[in-house]
């Protein structure tokens, strides 16, 4: 018998679902392997596997997410940047000083560019007591930079320790209640927290070369818990899936979901060979020709994966509870593309715009740049989109600024102004875009071309 959840999918979605993890549970011997899809919102499907018989893991146990606890430190860095107490242009100096990590920007943290190294000095910190490293000198070390701030990602958990402490300094509360009552609870996120609640899975290391086990310690990561501490569930992480997607005004808007969302990091040569970079909280990645964003996470005897597909509204959860084994975030990316494939979205009806302002209706159509092409639409949203009629070239949607000019919003023209330009009489005679002239008519005598138009005109070879 079905649940109502399960009749969200195809059967044979969700037997192309079930195989994945199976094969990822049995081929990278893992103990128990849970994973959930979300659409529309809501969790649709949700499969485990487990080396154990009897009852396996459900979407309410427990299992550590590691380094997916810096996408909820991200969130609450940028809702105190959205309440003003903050700008992520801001030197970390300048809220939490004495750091020697100080010239870092807020967004260096955030998007792994402060050129901090990536782990905190001896002993491995993820295997051993927090209580090693009760300050924040203790976990940067004596010489915290490695690289120059702002130049590379270099990916850095003692950077995400820093932006806890600020949380910390700003809000006046330990970061773990901060956490609990700015995004857990408004979320319903019940089973998400810093320390194991039954039903929860144990930690486990496979021996490479054997089929033998061998417990994890399961330590308190102190200073460092707001880069990898929490223990979560493929029920709440589909929530807050759900949210990363579409935002909660309850939590952080849709707007700022989105920037954290947007590639902020300069990417490695090998990055961009895989397609991969890094915004502010969010890996980002490119596989199989659709854009995902999420994070992974590991702590010694436990995998996760967050991977979320915003233009199929499909996303994966998957959790394991081994030190190595299965490849989540490949596992988690075959999830989305089974369900985007086999059930692809279905688009919103058409609907026509409310109403039509006919100084706006006059930009839409055909415009030259030089000899280029461009069409500019008018889209049911009162957005511009300026796009190439023919082949590649550079695109974008505008957003009126409601004096007649609009900023752009993506890609090479973001934060460019475009500018109709009207005759005396009142129409139209070009398009300003940050000093580009777009025409009519290629290169139109009649409009200021930079450089003039020869008098001659058009001609054929002589």
């Amino acid at each position: 018998m079905t649940t109502p959840q399960e009749e969200l999918l195809l059967p044979t979605t969700r037997r192309a679902l079930l195989h994945r993890i199976a094969v990822a549970q049995a081929e990278g011997r893992s103990p128990s392997l849970v994973a959930a899809v979300v659409r529309d919102g809501r969790a649709v499907w949700h499969g485990a596997r487990t080396s154990v018989d009897g009852h396996g893991p459900d979407e309410n146990v427990q299992y550590r997410i590691g380094s997916i606890t810096k996408t909820f430190t991200a969130v609450l860095v940028m809702r105190l940047r959205d309440e003003g107490l903050l700008d992520l242009g801001d030197l970390l100096e300048k809220h939490l000083p004495g750091t020697g990590a100080g010239e870092a920007t807020i967004a260096d943290l955030l998007a792994h560019t402060a050129g901090l190294a990536a782990e905190s000095p001896a002993p491995w910190w993820e295997r051993t007591p927090g209580t090693l490293r009760p300050e924040l000198a203790d976990v940067l070390g004596e010489q915290p930079l490695l690289h120059p701030v702002g130049r590379r990602h270099h990916y850095s958990n003692p950077g995400y320790t820093l932006l806890g402490a600020l949380v910390e300094e700003l809000r006046g509360a330990p970061w773990e209640e901060v956490l609990r009552s700015e995004i857990l609870e408004p979320l319903g996120l019940h089973r998400t927290g810093t320390r194991p609640e039954a039903p929860h899975a144990g930690g486990w290391a496979v021996h490479p070369w054997a089929d033998a086990m061998l417990p994890e310690p399961l330590e308190d990561l102190g200073r460092m818990a707001p880069a990898g501490q929490l223990w979560s569930t493929t029920g709440d992480l589909a929530r807050f899936a759900a949210f990363l997607a579409a935002g909660d005004d309850r939590v952080l808007s849709a707007e700022s979901v989105r920037e954290m969302r947007t590639p902020a990091a300069p990417a490695e040569a090998a990055d961009v060979l895989d397609g991969a970079t890094y915004g502010l909280g969010l890996q980002i990645q490119r596989r199989d020709g659709r854009l995902l964003v999420g994070h992974s996470g590991s702590l010694p005897g436990f995998l996760a994966n967050l991977t979320l597909s915003v233009e199929d509204d499909v996303a994966a959860v998957v959790l394991a509870n081994c030190t190595s084994g299965p490849l989540l975030q490949a596992v988690a990316a075959d999830l989305v593309r089974i369900v985007a494939e086999a059930e692809p979205r279905i688009p919103e009806p058409w609907r026509p715009l409310r109403e039509v302002d006919p100084a706006v209706l006059e930009l839409a159509g055909q415009w030259y740049w030089g000899t280029n092409a461009f069409g500019l639409r008018v889209t049911a949203d009162g957005l511009l989109a300026l796009g190439p009629l023919t082949g590649s070239g550079r695109r974008a949607r505008f957003r009126s600024n409601g004096d007649g000019t609009w900023t752009g919003l993506e890609g090479y023209f973001a934060g460019e102004l475009l500018r109709p330009v009207r005759r005396p009489d009142g129409a139209v005679s070009h398009l300003d875009l940050g000093s580009f002239v777009f025409t009519r008519q290629p290169y139109d005598p009649e409009a200021p071309i930079p450089g003039g138009v020869d008098p001659e005109g058009w001609r054929g070879l002589r």
